[in-house]
């Protein structure tokens, strides 16, 4: 998964109090909701009815990522936390380092889709600690490269974990009814009520992003066609456009399962992390992307006010997702401009994951 400053897990573990792990759930769903706008602006790059396995991939993956957000918020308001998710700094500069030093000097844009950017920015995005050499790639991970200066988020949620588990005498779980506990299968999201749920959860989280140790696979112990690549092998199978299975002869795995082909020219070219400050005011361009800009926040909105005791907000932010996505297709896709008969050569605008107040603005309670 992501490598993180160790100076967040150093603190973590030395947090003595309940109330000083508010802090680091509350960098957990900052966390999660991080990569989701990269992911998701990948996902939708690609053009309708063109490179459908990949972006079949990278959409499970983005729901994942939704979920792992809506679990860290479970567990902070479990605890008597609020996330607090409506306001400017929840955003990640784009293009920019993701939250707590995750990456050292990685750098994550809003881009279209490439093999590139899947090898260098996402892969190394959900990079486990101990990665799982496929088929004759173990040159990657030679014994020679330099340590990690960094800690991995699957240690981050591991302190968690512990230091839950040290102080859950003094912690008392609660506050079901304001949790949010639909949209996603009950094996995955379950209700936080005392320890072993919360530390069950995090395992949910640490699995689907980098696999159990030794296996690339969530869960190696499902039957067959069960089984579902951990977000870092779905990346790498996506880059080597082959999807990963057991070696044939039973030693290991190898990308010697169905193709996952990709065509250069069924992604949109859109210009890397767009702002709406690029396009000149009352211009069409200009107010498409401003209300990207605008939905994108309103869903932030809806959503910080589900996870702070109204949790049947999250109807209004599934239809603000679906209302994102038709937006998105609008920018993307030049044919669906207006005067594109009269500029052919018009190109895709792209999405800006950027903060904005919206109507009767943003509660910072």
């Amino acid at each position: 998964m992501l490598k993180i400053d160790p100076k967040f897990v150093r603190e973590l573990l030395a947090a003595t109090t309940p109330e000083q792990l508010h802090f680091f759930l509350q960098k957990a769903v900052e966390l999660e909701h991080s990569t989701i706008p990269p992911y998701l602006t990948a996902q939708l790059s690609l053009k309708p009815g063109q490179n459908r396995e990949i972006g079949a991939l990278i959409h499970g993956i983005v729901m994942e990522e939704m979920l792992h957000m809506t679990i860290a918020a479970n567990i902070l308001i479990a605890i008597g936390g609020h996330p607090r998710i409506n306001t400017p700094d929840f955003i990640p500069r784009y293009p920019g380092p993701l939250p707590m030093g995750i990456g050292g000097d990685l750098i994550v844009g809003i881009e279209a889709f490439s093999l590139e950017l899947t090898r260098d920015v996402f892969m190394e995005i959900e990079e486990p600690a101990d990665p799982v050499p496929i088929h004759q790639l173990k040159q990657l991970y030679a014994a020679n490269q330099p340590a990690p200066t960094f800690h991995t988020i699957g240690e981050f949620y591991d302190s968690i974990k512990l230091k839950l588990t040290e102080l859950s005498g003094q912690i008392r779980f609660g506050h079901r009814d304001k949790q949010v506990l639909h949209y996603f299968p009950e094996a995955v999201l379950f209700p936080i009520v005392d320890l072993d749920s919360a530390l069950a959860a995090i395992d949910v989280i640490i699995t689907q992003g980098e696999g159990v140790r030794g296996s690339p696979y969530q869960d190696p112990d499902a039957p067959e066609k069960l089984q579902d690549l951990a977000h870092y092998y779905k990346f790498d199978s996506i880059y080597h456009q082959r999807e990963i299975t057991p070696c044939p002869d039973g030693d290991g795995f190898c990308f010697d399962g169905r193709p996952i082909p990709f065509d250069p020219q069924g992604v949109w070219p859109m210009p890397p992390t767009p702002k709406p400050e690029d396009y000149p005011q009352n211009t069409q361009e200009r107010t498409l992307i401003e209300r990207f800009a605008y939905s994108y926040s309103s869903l932030l909105n809806a959503l910080h006010r589900a996870f702070n005791g109204e949790p049947a907000q999250m109807d209004t932010a599934i239809g603000l997702m679906f209302d994102l996505k038709v937006l998105a297709a609008s920018l993307m896709d030049p044919a669906m401009l207006l005067g594109y008969k009269e500029s052919p050569a018009r190109r895709p605008i792209g999405l800006s994951f950027v903060y904005r107040d919206v109507q009767n603005g943003m509660s910072y309670d």
